[in-house]
């Protein structure tokens, strides 16, 4: 895991269907408490839609899966559904063997999330 890993950068756009978090480095025990703040945040606000873009993640440990996880449980209580978009390989591998990809939504393109 390179340096670059250890930083998460997230940016939100809010649109009238969806709420979309670009997310782009690695989501660790260092980067989650952040990334779980930024969700508890736009939970708050009952947005229509979750879309994750993930395509600029390079690396998911169990402690990002696990704020993931508690995301989409919280969003579905307000049903909100939550989307992944452009998982990397290494990062959907991750959720094929954890079988999450049964439990999240996965796509590769944002406007298939709209869709979803």
């Amino acid at each position: 895991m390179s340096a670059e890993d250890h930083n998460l950068e997230v940016r939100a756009e809010h649109q009238q269907d969806a709420t979309i978090l670009y997310l782009s480095g690695g989501i660790d025990l260092r980067t989650s408490p952040r990334l779980r703040a930024t969700f508890l945040d736009l939970i708050d606000e009952r947005p229509v839609r979750i879309i994750l873009d993930l395509s600029g993640v390079s690396y998911v440990d169990s402690s990002g899966v696990g704020t993931m996880v508690e995301l989409k449980r919280r969003a579905m209580r307000h049903q909100s559904p939550v989307v992944l978009v452009g998982l990397q390989n290494r990062v959907r591998s991750l959720f094929e063997i954890t079988r999450l990809d049964k439990f999240f939504d996965i796509t590769d393109t944002i406007d298939e999330a709209r869709r979803a």
